[in-house]
């Protein structure tokens, strides 16, 4: 499937594609004979795609990931992906390997990490190619695609797994990688129609001819049967049909070559795709001078359906009256034809056929249920089938959970309940097979037996389609059990963003690429895992509550900041030391006071106002000048928070322009009192330089020496650092003197106070 590309600087970067996917997907562009060369198809038409780039981020869960979606026209023959990745020159750039993931019909479902998925999940394997970007500060690479499925196909690209450090933005020398896909589209306008059981003559020389045929609800099989085959180049019917489109990550195209097999050449599809049109490219195969002449014919097998008829139930429901085992179910004369063409299975009826009602709850978030609102009536006789909606083309953002549950007194100890979930057409084979494949897609198997009466499905980001759940009741053991015998099944079919909410240890998330809609887990305390379920590496409640205890008690040595501003008559400062304190709890665990994002842009908040006022303290302004300062300041640092909350200059600026003013006001008043300010030496020995040192060990704790796995002891002892140097490097009170002082009274009971300290006055 990959075709290496060129990158510049003239490195090669190749696509690395594994196994047999890539003999299954390996793209054959339409050969065109010798003296085409050079010469665009007859019938074929380009057409390119493409999307601004994103920068890249490493991986730590799937909102790491960007994603990109295209939509890939009808009639398509081969895509070509572009790949296009660059960054920036410099040092903090280094070698790097971009994994870029694609997936028809819904997001790629990707576990870099390695984690495990919850129970019952039925996971495919992201197909994905890997592109290096080492010397070059671009490279290129390609992907093809023959016989797309049309419709929405997905890429996501992600770097690798990020590490355990945490860096603050702006601090730590960054680089950017930026990715961008282009999509290349050729597609046939000349194409047949294929017409049912009426041969299709068909003359191929050098180029492919381009079929379809369109299968209508309802289908059984279809058989595609090559007639009257004449070579001129060889003996037999040197054709290769290639039948249904590509789909990654899991692909069953059909592929049927007819030299040297059994006359007539045949190729038998049971259950194909409902309700749309199927592809068939047939190939010659006698080389670019031969000529070979055959007729294409399209046989439909019709299922005749037993439904459950929409009125009565209604009727039912209403008069309260209604049986689930008493059997209203009727032929559906809708559906008992495929056109003036197609023929009618005769037989007994193939499916019972339940209406689902779909119910939109939010945004992705549905749930399906029979049109009864009671259980399904299971049969050994024909499949039960219920087909769930899912093809809005915004419900393939969330995970699909099935939950079968069998009536407990109805189950015999030799009959078993089998259960197949499909997309595009449901599985009615369970007299013959078991495996719950049809045409073109592998379905996912369920069982029920008296022993395990429960079962359970989850499918994340199921593909855009109609889902079908097929139902039939076996007796493995003896057949004859199973006549009279008939179960009644409760389902309980949901499509939600997040399986279980992402439970205690996550937060579900939705994500957005342009109008389109997908939800994610974010995991804390340790968790992982795409429902934040895997306990590999997350803490135990024991290391849950010693990290909430260390980091709060930490917290209590904001207390002596506390004290010696309200010693000090610093009230105002005291506050915010109060404010810091009760906010400064743990995020990341799972024990809070407060949502994260609260509890951490309060925290933010604290610190940076803590630092501002304390150093603004120390420049020792005027009273009213101070506190408009104060004002000024928080409201400043709020805002740049809000702004980008990790972003350190936003709150180191701030704190360095109040360094700054107090720096200024310390030289103006070493100028104007001709001597070293503060001037005593016990003040610089036993508190401006041990509160200093504090401060510089913490603020280097905390830019350069905190990770995933130490946060909870760094930043505790971040915490006691800045506590301490706040209280140390607090001022000392003015000469002791009685506060506020009276100095004249008024008989109309107003009093002109004189505060010594300030030399102000304040009418009370």
């Amino acid at each position: 499937m990959g075709r290496a590309g060129t990158g510049t600087g003239g490195e090669a970067v190749a696509a690395v594609v594994a196994g047999p996917l890539l003999l299954l997907l390996l793209a054959r562009p339409p050969p065109a004979s010798a003296g085409d060369s050079g010469k665009s198809e007859v019938g074929l038409v380009s057409e390119h795609f493409s999307q601004a780039p994103q920068r890249l981020s490493f991986y730590s869960w799937y909102g790491s990931a960007r994603l990109f979606r295209f939509r890939v026209p009808p009639d398509t023959v081969l895509l070509r992906w572009l790949l296009q990745v660059s960054r920036e020159s410099g040092a903090a750039c280094t070698d790097a390997e971009i994994t870029v993931h694609f997936r028809s019909g819904a997001p790629p479902v990707i576990n870099p990490l390695g984690t495990s998925f919850p129970d019952d999940t039925a996971v495919q394997p992201s197909f994905q190619v890997r592109v290096p970007l080492s010397a070059a500060p671009l490279s290129n690479a390609s992907v093809n695609v023959s016989h797309p499925a049309p419709g929405d196909w997905f890429v996501a690209a992600h770097l690798p797994p990020s590490s355990q450090k945490i860096e603050l933005k702006g601090l730590a020398p960054t680089c950017a990688y930026v990715f961008q896909p282009e999509l290349l589209v050729t597609r046939v306008v000349e194409i047949s129609i294929m017409e049912p059981d009426v041969p299709l003559p068909q003359t191929l020389l050098s180029h492919p001819s381009y079929l379809k045929v369109f299968v209508p609800d309802y289908t059984r099989e279809l058989l595609l049967e090559l007639r009257d085959c004449v070579s001129n180049g060889s003996l037999g019917c040197p054709v290769r049909l290639t039948v249904g489109p590509v789909t990654l990550p899991s692909n069953f195209q059909k592929v049927l070559t007819c030299t040297g097999a059994p006359w007539p050449c045949r190729l038998l599809l049971p259950s194909p795709p409902w309700d749309r049109w199927l592809q068939v490219t047939a190939e010659s195969l006698v080389g670019p001078l031969g000529t070979v002449v055959f007729s294409a014919v399209a046989a439909l097998t019709a299922c005749r359906p037993r439904s459950v008829t929409v009125q009565p139930l209604l009727q039912s429901s209403q008069n309260q009256s209604f049986n689930a085992s008493s059997g209203l179910l009727s032929p559906s004369p809708d559906h008992q034809d495929l056109g003036r063409s197609g023929r009618v299975d005769r037989s007994p009826f193939c499916l019972t056929n339940y209406p689902v009602m779909r119910e939109d709850m939010d945004v992705v978030s549905v749930h399906f249920q029979p049109l009864d609102r009671v259980s399904v009536r299971v049969c050994p006789d024909t499949p039960s089938v219920m087909r769930l909606r899912l093809n809005t083309g915004m419900d393939s953002g969330g995970s699909l959970t099935v939950s079968l549950r069998a009536n407990k007194t109805e189950m015999r100890n030799e009959t078993v309940i089998v259960a197949c979930v499909n997309a595009a057409s449901p599985f009615l084979g369970f007299n013959t097979s078991l495996n719950c494949t049809t045409a073109f897609f592998q379905g996912y198997p369920l069982s029920l037996s008296a022993w395990s009466r429960r079962a359970n499905l989850i499918i994340p980001y199921p593909e855009t389609d109609n889902w079908y759940l097929s139902l039939q009741l076996m007796c493995p053991e003896n057949a004859e059990e199973c006549e009279q015998a008939v179960v009644h099944v409760e389902t309980t079919l949901y499509l939600v963003p997040c399986l279980n909410d992402c439970g205690p240890y996550g937060q579900c998330l939705l994500l957005r690429r342009h109008s389109y809609l997908y939800a994610s887990c974010s995991c804390k305390a340790g968790w992982r895992g795409w429902s934040c379920t895997d306990n590999s590496t997350a803490q135990t409640v024991a290391q849950q509550r010693a990290a909430a205890l260390l980091l709060t008690l930490s917290n209590l040595m904001f207390l002596a900041p506390i004290a010696v501003s309200v010693q000090r008559f610093f009230l105002v400062e005291a506050s915010v030391y109060a404010y810091t304190m009760f906010f400064s709890t743990p995020g990341e665990a799972v024990l809070c006071i407060l949502s994260y994002d609260t509890l951490q842009y309060c925290d933010f908040l604290g610190s940076g106002a803590a630092i501002w006022v304390t150093i603004l303290c120390m420049a020792r302004f005027k009273t009213v000048l101070k506190y408009v300062l104060f004002l000024l300041g928080t409201l400043v640092i709020a805002m740049s928070l809000q702004l980008d909350r990790r972003g350190i200059w936003n709150m180191l600026g701030p704190c360095l322009f109040a360094f700054v003013i107090m720096a200024s006001m310390w030289a103006y008043r070493c100028g104007h009192r001709r001597q070293c300010y503060p001037t005593s030496w016990q003040r610089w020995a036993f508190y401006l330089l041990p509160g200093v040192s504090m401060s510089s060990v913490g603020i280097a704790i905390y830019t350069s020496m905190m990770t995933s796995d130490n946060y909870y002891y760094t930043h505790s002892i971040w915490h006691v650092l800045l506590a301490g140097s706040a209280a140390l490097l607090l001022p000392p009170p003015d000469q002791p003197a009685e506060p506020w002082a009276c100095s004249q009274k008024f008989p109309c009971h107003y009093q002109i106070c004189k505060n010594d300290r300030e030399e102000l006055y304040a009418v009370t």
